[in-house]
C-alpha cells in the first residue's frame, strides 16, 4: 500500500511562507492526482489545492493566489508552497494522493498531517 508522509509545517508569522512536502512510498507504478487538504479544530476538512498527473491545478478560493501546488514525479513527492500566510490558514494540513498500482487499480491514501500555525 501507499504511505504518505507530510513535512514542513510549523509556526510562522502572518505574511510569512512555508513549503510543505508530501513523500509517497510503496509499491505503485505512478502517482495520479494528489491534493492538499486542511482541517482546523472543530471544522470540516476542506480541499485547499489539487494537481493532476498532467499538471492541471485547482485551488480553493481562500488560498488562490497565495498557495502553489506542484509535484516531482521522479521523487514521488508533492509540494505546497504557502505564501502570504494568514491566521485563518492555521490548520492541520494533510496530503492525499491517488496512486496507480501495478495491476492498474488506483488507490487513494492519506498522510497523517502536519501542523501549520500562523500567529504573531
Amino acid at each position: 500500500q501507499v504511505h504518505l508522509v507530510e513535512s514542513g509545517g510549523g509556526l510562522v508569522q502572518p505574511g510569512g511562507s512555508l513549503r510543505l512536502s508530501c513523500a509517497a512510498s510503496g509499491s505503485f507504478s505512478r502517482m495520479a492526482t494528489m491534493a492538499w487538504y486542511r482541517q482546523a479544530p472543530g471544522k470540516q476538512r476542506e480541499l485547499a489545492a489539487s494537481i493532476t498527473s498532467a499538471g492541471s491545478t485547482n485551488y480553493a478560493d481562500s488560498v488562490k493566489g497565495r498557495f502553489t501546488i506542484s509535484r516531482d514525479d521522479a521523487k514521488n513527492t508533492g509540494y505546497l508552497q504557502m505564501n502570504s500566510l494568514k491566521p485563518e490558514d492555521t490548520a492541520v494540513y494533510f496530503c492525499s494522493a491517488g496512486v496507480v498500482l501495478f495491476g492498474g487499480t488506483t488507490y487513494s491514501g492519506w498522510g497523517q498531517g502536519t501542523q501549520v500555525t500562523v500567529s504573531s
